[in-house]
């Protein structure tokens, strides 16, 4: 390795991680260092190659011409170093190592902490870094390799899966409006109705549009939210009604009726196409043999 290389490697990883995040505090944050040693380090960079890298957007930062070209050329090399290292620390101790584990913005209030506790306990030496996001999201991060592992609902079909369960979507109310002494509702009554919905990206959006328009409209989006606990809170104080998976927490103001006419979700655990290493493989036998911790919820139809 020639001495400019020699320099340049323990800078690449400041490079790589604030060119991801497009932040320089949140590269600190994932680096788990100060914002001035990844700064300076990114400087070093950038004077050792002789052009800038970022540039200053809003209270984030870009890539230079010059930093995408870099990027596009380094980015796997510090994925497969990452892998390598990770790779070797497991199995020179399979009870230790990380997993960089991911799961949807749906789960979380009690399933996800309960099953990782459950884990903890078992495995108190396994690292997790823990990502929450919607789908899309999580399986591009399997895809390049930023997660190990992640729970999906539903999966995509590129990646290898293990389905867990399955899920339906419910009509949320207010425990007020009109509706909620319903045992069912067809899509078709609720042309009128306005909505309070996910972002387009978000794949439970995309399963309302899509069920609206085979029952012969298009819904009113009034509220557009990506917190789906939040969602709920609107539903509560009768904004809007909302197509949203089972709560996991009792939601005061509000009950869910099932809906004819929508289809199962399926719920699977991906994983990333590489030989998981010993620490992720034991978390994969752990949640899918607690898989029903994800399937239990509080939501139920209001006759109940």
């Amino acid at each position: 390795m020639s001495d400019e290389a020699a320099a340049i490697v323990p800078l690449l990883a400041a490079f790589d991680t604030s060119a991801r995040e497009g932040h320089v505090t949140r590269a600190a944050d994932q680096l788990g260092m100060p914002q001035s040693s990844v700064s300076r380090r990114i400087k070093a960079l950038e004077q050792l190659i002789g052009v800038p890298l970022f540039q200053q957007v809003g209270r984030g930062v870009s890539l230079t011409t010059a930093g995408r070209e870099l990027h596009e050329h380094t980015r796997d090399l510090i994925r497969e170093l990452d892998y390598a290292i990770t790779t070797v620390r497991s199995h020179a101790d399979p009870d230790s190592g990380l997993v960089r584990f991911g799961f949807p913005l749906t789960l979380g209030p009690q399933s996800v902490p309960s099953l990782l506790a459950d884990f903890h306990r078992t495995a108190p030496r396994v690292r997790l870094h823990l990502v929450q996001a919607h789908g899309e999201a999580l399986a591009e991060m399997v895809r390049d390799g930023r997660l190990d592992l992640a729970v999906m609902i539903p999966p995509p079909d590129d990646l290898p899966v293990t389905v867990l369960g399955h899920q339906r979507l419910l009509l949320h109310v207010a425990i007020t409006h009109r509706l909620a002494g319903r045992d069912e509702i067809r899509l078709s009554e609720l042309a009128d109705e306005h909505f309070v919905a996910s972002p387009p990206p978000y794949h439970v959006r995309k399963q309302l549009e899509s069920y609206c328009k085979e029952a012969g409209f298009d819904p009113y989006i009034a509220f557009e939210i990506s917190e789906f606990d939040t969602i709920r809170a609107f539903v509560a104080y009768d904004l809007g009604i909302a197509l949203l998976p089972p709560a996991e927490a009792v939601v005061p103001g509000v009950v869910s009726i099932p809906v004819t006419g929508t289809s199962e979700r399926s719920i699977g655990l991906v994983v990333g196409t590489r030989q998981p290493s010993p620490a992720v493989q034991r978390l994969r036998d752990h949640i899918v043999k607690h898989a029903d911790r994800l399937l239990m919820t509080t939501d139920s139809p209001p006759n109940c």
